[in-house]
């Protein structure tokens, strides 16, 4: 794969990043310390009213207390004061990863194989599909199948800059029709495959690079408003996010856009994004600031949520080395692919301070239990986790039981 472009110093080569999908499974609270909050995606949402004790806190087992209001009903009556329930579920994760999609260590255009895949979208069936850059498509693979079926782009690898084709896609997104929508990074654009379709139709983008309103700069990031089909598009060498109402072709800037930069105005090579549809924000991972942040839109800057606030890197459980995606749980829990520490991090809403619940902090390897360059993260609706792990050339799940 090649670098972003020639002229940045510090890019990051073939590190692609993966679709923000509209179809998010996120049921339960994958990981938590023994908290009672409400429900809800606010990211300081949580409503500390007790702890909990009596359970070893790791990533093997870990208590979830929420609180569940009642309203009304008999055992609200008897008190006369509707307190709500405590609900408290246990989860437990496999530390050891099952190979979903792909051959580890092998990669190859087959039907069976992924070449550096990056951008991951489940829909409600648990079928993958899986922005496979280096193969220049993106690939449909329903649950337990040995192949995938190429969606957008040519089975054969061939790359380019026509409708039928694909540059290095780096990730998009399916909406409830199966249209794909696709970050065609290399080519600077978005493309929509409309289901069924053999060629895409630009909806974001010129195909040249630049810094117009209506143009990119090797995006990568997507995510859509499934009720006003409104994009947000993280351009990345632009240091900026970009919304695109529906049916325009031009795009207004809502995050960013004041060039490369640590400060709250500022974003650094921004990849994965997060929409917030109950807040109205953005969850943006800060490659090269190291750090996640939190962009209300309409806003004029950011609001750290975790790493460091002036873009320095670290392995360090408050620490993160170039963040590749983010994911929000309804619980304003917070997941980030922590790409070059080669892990997935769990945030506690509210929280700086990680834990590491799928790799080893600092280790590459090619075995079930670690990660080598982990590029995006998805939880189906049984919190198993969902992990693109691109120089292994697979996707890893990490079952939940």
């Amino acid at each position: 794969m090649n670098s972003l472009h020639n002229h940045h110093h510090r890019r990051p080569r073939r590190h692609y990043r993966r679709p923000a999908p509209v179809f998010r499974y996120s049921y339960g609270q994958p990981y938590g310390y023994g908290y009672a909050q409400p429900i809800s995606s606010s990211p300081y949402a949580s409503n500390y009213s007790g702890s909990f004790s009596g359970y070893p806190i790791t990533p093997a087992y870990v208590p979830i207390v929420h609180r569940e209001h009642h309203h009304g009903g008999a055992s609200a009556c008897a008190s006369g004061v509707n307190l709500g329930a405590v609900v408290v579920t246990s989860l437990k994760w496999n530390a050891t990863g099952i190979t979903v999609a792909g051959v580890t260590g092998v990669s190859d255009s087959t039907p069976d194989k992924l070449n550096q895949p990056t951008g991951l979208s489940i829909d409600s069936n648990g079928t993958l599909y899986i922005a496979d850059q280096g193969n220049c498509r993106v690939q449909k693979w329903l649950s337990g199948a040995p192949n995938g079926t190429t969606m957008v782009g040519q089975p054969n690898a061939t790359c380019g800059s026509g409708p039928s084709l694909l540059q290095s896609a780096l990730g998009g997104l399916v909406d409830s029709n199966s249209n794909v929508y696709v970050v065609d990074t290399y080519n600077h654009r978005v493309q929509l495959w409309s289901y069924g379709a053999s060629f895409g139709t630009m909806v974001a983008g010129t195909g040249f690079g630049g810094s117009a309103n209506n143009q990119l700069y090797y995006p990568s990031g997507i995510e859509m408003n499934p009720t006003t089909g409104t994009l947000y598009v993280s351009d990345t060498w632009n240091h900026r996010i970009m919304s695109y109402l529906a049916n325009t072709s031009s795009g207004t800037v809502v995050a960013g856009g004041n060039g490369p930069g640590t400060n709250s105005t500022q974003l650094y090579c921004p990849m994965g994004i997060y929409l917030d549809l109950t807040s109205n924000s953005l969850y943006i991972a800060n490659y090269y600031s190291h750090n996640i942040v939190y962009w209300v839109i309409g806003a004029t800057s950011w609001t750290l949520v975790t790493g460091d606030i002036n873009g320095m890197s670290g392995n360090s459980p408050t620490m993160l080395y170039c963040p590749y995606d983010v994911e929000v749980d309804y619980m304003g829990n917070i997941y980030v692919a922590d790409s070059y520490n080669n892990r997935i991090q769990f945030f506690q809403a509210g929280s700086m301070n990680g834990t590491t619940i799928a790799g080893v902090t600092g280790v590459s390897g090619p075995d079930a239990y670690h990660l080598s360059y982990p590029v995006a993260l998805k939880l189906d609706s049984q919190l198993n986790l969902y992990v693109t792990d691109c120089y292994n050339y697979r996707v890893q799940k990490f079952l939940h039981y």
